[in-house]
Parts: structure tokens; sequence; C-alpha cells
């Protein structure tokens, strides 16, 4: 499932007392980070910025597609490996508020991953080496080493083994 630690809020919900937990300024310096990001067509400046304003860890080669959104608030708890390709319109979040408790979770991104397009990842996932995440889903748990997944809610189409198979029969 999803590995999230949870921290219960008293009376109103937890997004109304967000800057309890984070700063104002972070919010601020990050979500004009994440914009100027969203935009450029220049993909080692998103890294750079990523890198350098969010403290996201960003190996190598990857590449994030315009109007990716990482977390605003949490986005040093984001770590893409190397040779990604994180697809247009892709959310990447690290945490969510909800009525009585928020949670928080890494998000850990093996290395030459695909996901594509409008793509919504959750706090606390892990998507292993070399798997596949169909446009449009929502990752709602790990997703194993060089598996093919989809959907909403996501589920496993090909395991690494038979997508191997079907790459080998289609040679």
């Amino acid at each position: 499932m999803r590995n999230t630690e949870r921290y219960p809020v008293k009376g109103r919900n937890s997004l109304y007392q967000v800057y309890d937990t984070v700063p104002f300024w972070k919010v601020v310096k990050n979500f004009i980070a994440i914009q100027v990001a969203r935009y450029t067509p220049f993909l080692p400046v998103k890294n750079w910025l990523y890198r350098t304003f969010l403290k996201m860890k960003v190996g190598e080669g990857t590449a994030f597609a315009l109007m990716v959104m990482p977390d605003i608030m949490f986005p040093e708890r984001i770590r893409v490996g190397k040779n990604c390709v994180i697809g247009y319109n892709t959310t990447i979040l690290a945490h969510e508020y909800l009525i009585k408790e928020y949670r928080l979770g890494d998000v850990i991104v093996g290395d030459e991953v695909m996901i594509g397009a409008n793509s919504t990842i959750l706090p606390g996932v892990t998507i292993g080496d070399g798997a596949i995440v169909s446009a449009g889903t929502l990752v709602h748990k790990n997703v194993p080493e060089g598996s093919f997944v989809g959907g909403n809610p996501m589920q496993v189409i090909y395991t690494k083994e038979e997508r191997s198979k079907r790459e080998m029969e289609n040679r």
C-alpha cells in the first residue's frame, strides 16, 4: 500500500490549518518555482529549478513535460530516478489534507520510468524501475518494477514478466 505518516488535528479541518504545518513563504517560493517550471520548454532548466528551489532529487536525463505539477508544500519528499519521462499535466503529491488529519509520504520514482499524461501520484507511493504508468492513471499504491499499470483506480495490466514476453513476441 502507501507509506504515509499521519498527523491528527483538532478543531477546523487540516487544510484550514495549513500554515501551522508548512511555512507560508516556503509555499510562495515553491509556487513561483513550479509555475516557471511548468511553462518552460527547456528540460535542463526545469530540472535545475526542481533541484535548486524545491530540493527535489531528480536523476540525470529525466524529462518533465509541460504543466507537470509537483507537490507545492513538500516537494523535497519527491525523488525521481534517472532517464524518466513524466507526462504532460501529471500531478505528484507528497501530502494530503483531510478533515481530521493530514498525511505526508515520500514519492519515489525509480529509473527509466514512463508516466503518461494526466496521471496523479498519491503520497507514499514507490514506482519501481522500468515501470510504465498509462495516461490518466491514479497511482494509489506501489507499482512493481517493470510492470505496466493503468486506470482509475490503478491496476496492473502486465507484470514485468508478461511485458517482457509480449515484447519478445513482437520483435
